[in-house]
């Protein structure tokens, strides 16, 4: 099936690592014409040039931190200064630390939700009109399985992802005539280093090795296995293209069946 995404610009956020780097790389695949966004400029590059190898075309880069307040303002400028606009944004940062709900405090709270709410929905808010104005624009986030069904220690996570997901279905309604369509992907336990860091931190609360927790995450999951970061890179392509065009203000899972719950 072809896409229809050759030639669209397409913003890739936290795509050094991980599933942004697996969405970039998708996207690439497509034809899609991209600008990388994530903190270090060193594996920015390095992305770039990886990218470049296997597709032929070298991606634009901007280094920002998606924690500082002035970020958006600085990737919208870059976006616009390079790409000229933007047709496909996906939203992605790296996760919050880990934390139990008594373990919070109000500066983290400030924190999570800045990286994870207010910077993707300023950005978002920046760059919608062009898409409106266009007729086409794709706003794509990604959440957690988090927003579904709360993970424990990771209530910063459940919070600061819910809050963006409540955006994306509000704002889903607002733009939806103008032929841009929003939505949310949910990963489950996908093979990234960010789940990995996950599965040792809990190894190390219960004093257990790493493989035991992996082994628990697995057998709870009906797949019987983690995906992997291409899995879910394809599912983003396809949210981002044409065929999905009547797909919006939807929370889309990626999780072999993890979540027990009606959507």
């Amino acid at each position: 099936m072809d896409l229809g995404l050759t030639g669209r610009r397409a913003l890739v956020g936290g795509a050094t690592s991980g599933l942004g780097r697996a969405s970039a790389h998708a996207l690439a695949a497509e034809g899609a014409e991209l600008l990388l966004w994530a903190r270090d400029e060193g594996r920015l590059e390095a992305t770039a040039r990886e990218i470049e190898s296997r597709y032929g075309a070298r991606p634009a880069v901007v280094a920002a931190d998606a924690g500082d307040p002035d970020a958006a303002a600085e990737v919208e400028r870059v976006a616009r200064e390079r790409l000229g606009g933007v047709d496909v944004l996906v939203l992605n940062a790296g996760g919050p630390p880990s934390a139990p709900p008594d373990a919070t405090t109000p500066d983290g709270w400030r924190a999570a939700f800045q990286l994870l709410a207010v910077t993707p929905i300023d950005l978002a808010t920046r760059l919608l009109p062009g898409m409106r104005e266009r007729g086409y624009g794709r706003v794509l986030a990604v959440l957690s399985s988090g927003v579904r069904e709360p993970i424990p220690n990771l209530v910063y996570s459940n919070a600061g992802r819910s809050a963006l997901n409540a955006w994306l279905k509000t704002v889903a309604r607002e733009v939806a005539a103008d032929g841009v369509t929003v939505n949310g992907v949910m990963p489950g336990r996908i093979a990234t280093p960010r789940v990995a860091s996950l599965d040792e931190a809990a190894a190390e609360r219960e004093g257990v090795d790493p493989e035991e927790v992996r082994s628990r995450s697995r057998a709870a999951i009906p797949a019987r296995r983690y995906g992997t970061p291409e899995e879910f890179g394809a599912v983003v392509a396809f949210l981002a293209s044409a065929a999905a065009s009547y797909v919006t203000g939807s929370t889309i899972a990626c999780d072999g069946g993890l979540l027990r719950g009606l959507p």
